[in-house]
């Protein structure tokens, strides 16, 4: 997508009365509805394996068809009253593809396979349950009241919350899979059994208590590393904080983060259930963090990460560069004397020195292109 065709969309006026709004939400359920009808059509390549179990095809064929009908009936909206026809129409095609796409055949067979699939199911679905809550949170209690939805930035990060979830399988294979074979011959060790014989509220605690704190020292080795910087500089190369910001993450990056988290967790042997608890919480907390939000939490934010001490770790001040590395206890930061909290919210975001490209690809290409250059005196900002 060139430049100026980006700039237009990340730019997108949704003033009422328009038809930009039905516009917007044409396009965006007509595009929806195209891929849940190919997950329909080919569960066994587009859904998750550990999903299907769970699945109510009643509901969720008729919730396709409800999305395939407003998209529809708000292209038609949009034509009336926007003053391009084009957008209205995009989206009536997007919801008439859909409809012929699963016409007569929205029946998914039973998939008993977990060879190579495509989690497009699990996109579609968090996509939707994180905009339906996020997206009202972030109109009601907003930090940055002037901010849109469709702020500058907004379909490179689109691009990443659809590349970490479409590409579930792919980070799953260099993750769990090693941690799983290295850890192969330890499934008998006495400390496993104990462990998972704990209550599971226990072993929720110490998860987060083990995994935060390894990851504190990687996120700060990220900061505090040059080489190591030019990874995670992606991350704060966003100028603008809402629940799709947190999405901007360098391959690399969700990789090492994956592996951090993963070992202590298989080398202790927690109970599944613990664990999966545990995912839930960090894959909404993660988004919640990152939220255009101004609630403060006075008592909680020194016992659980919150956006405001998040905020400020991604805040471009001087005073907030390399602060509040933790990702769910402060705990850790106050302990090692890198909290930054003070009275007002955090303003500003950004990298300082690090001329980070805007796209994914050149974001995916810009630590290789740093490396390889001839070493600096620049330092992490």
């Amino acid at each position: 997508m060139s430049q100026r065709l980006r700039s237009r969309y990340e730019n997108v006026d949704l003033t009422p009365g328009q038809g930009k709004t039905s516009a917007a939400l044409s396009v965006g359920l007509g595009l929806l509805s195209v891929l849940a009808s190919v997950c329909f059509i080919w569960p066994e390549l587009f859904t998750t394996p550990d999903f299907r179990g769970f699945y109510n095809l009643d509901v969720l064929r008729v919730s396709l068809q409800i999305s395939i009908a407003i998209g529809f009936a708000c292209g038609l909206i949009s034509m009336l009253r926007h003053e391009s026809i084009r957008y209205g129409v995009f989206g009536m095609l997007l919801a008439t593809t859909a409809a012929l796409i699963g016409s007569g055949k929205i029946e998914a067979p039973d998939i008993n396979t977990r060879g190579l699939y495509v989690g497009l199911d699990y996109f579609i679905l968090t996509l939707v349950v994180l905009a339906l809550i996020f997206i009202p949170l972030e109109r009601l209690f907003s930090k940055e009241r002037e901010q849109k939805v469709f702020r500058p930035g907004w379909i490179t990060d689109l691009k990443y919350f659809m590349f970490s979830h479409l590409g579930l399988q792919l980070i799953s294979f260099f993750t769990i899979i090693p941690v799983q074979v290295f850890l192969h011959e330890s499934t008998s060790w006495e400390l496993q059994k104990w462990v998972a014989a704990q209550p599971l509220w226990l072993q929720f605690i110490a998860i987060l208590l083990v995994v935060d704190f390894g990851t504190y020292w990687i996120h700060r080795a990220m900061h505090e590393v040059p080489a190591l910087w030019k990874i995670h500089a992606v991350h704060h190369s966003t100028t603008h904080m809402d629940w799709l910001a947190s999405s901007r993450l360098h391959v690399l990056e969700i990789l090492t983060n994956r592996l951090a988290g993963y070992l202590p967790i298989f080398v202790l042997g927690f109970a599944p259930s613990a664990v999966y608890a545990y995912l839930v919480f960090i894959s909404f907390h993660a988004i919640f963090i990152h939220a255009n939000l101004r609630l403060r939490f006075p008592v909680l934010r020194w016992i659980l990460a919150t956006p405001e001490f998040h905020h400020w770790h991604h805040s471009s001040e001087e005073a907030a560069i390399d602060k509040n590395y933790a990702g769910f206890l402060p705990i850790y930061d106050v302990i090692f004397r890198t909290t930054y909290m003070p009275g007002p919210l955090a303003s500003t975001y950004g990298t300082v020195n690090d001329p980070i490209p805007a796209g994914m690809l050149g974001q995916f290409l810009y630590p290789f292109k740093c490396w390889l250059q001839k070493p600096n005196n620049n330092t992490p900002s």
